[in-house]
């Protein structure tokens, strides 16, 4: 049975510093590509960093370029994302999210919330001016 179990969010002021995990079990994120996702109220649900199993590639959404930055830890199962100088807008609840077959990884777009099958339960950021 495949879980997703994020941790690491809170609250925070803006221009700090928060670093979420997402530990897998039964899901070798050394063989699939793990996303981040977030959502804040009344929003949909948006792609923030993706890290691709082949070569570690990553891609972010434009407004967290340059702040946040995914790696994966394969002996630990554990994907990170570390987000810095944050801001009010990073406010939401954070997910991370798996393809259920490796080669989704490569079809449609990397941000597209319908292409991911196992997902977490999600960790609340909350960002304070």
């Amino acid at each position: 049975q495949v879980q997703l179990v994020e941790s690491g969010g809170g609250s925070v002021q803006a221009g700090g510093s928060l670093r979420l995990s997402c530990a897998a079990v039964g899901y070798p994120v050394s063989s699939n590509c793990m996303v981040w996702f977030r959502q804040a109220p009344g929003r949909e649900r948006e792609g923030v960093a993706i890290i691709y199993e082949s070569d570690g590639g990553t891609i972010y959404t434009d407004s967290v370029k340059g702040r946040f930055t995914v790696s994966r830890d394969n002996a630990k199962n554990t994907v990170y994302l570390q987000m810095n100088n944050l801001k009010d807008e990073d406010t939401g609840m954070y997910y991370c999210a798996g393809v259920r077959r490796y080669f989704d990884c490569y079809s449609g777009s990397w941000n597209s919330s319908a292409k991911y099958y196992y997902w977490g339960q999600g960790t609340q950021v909350t960002v304070s001016l």
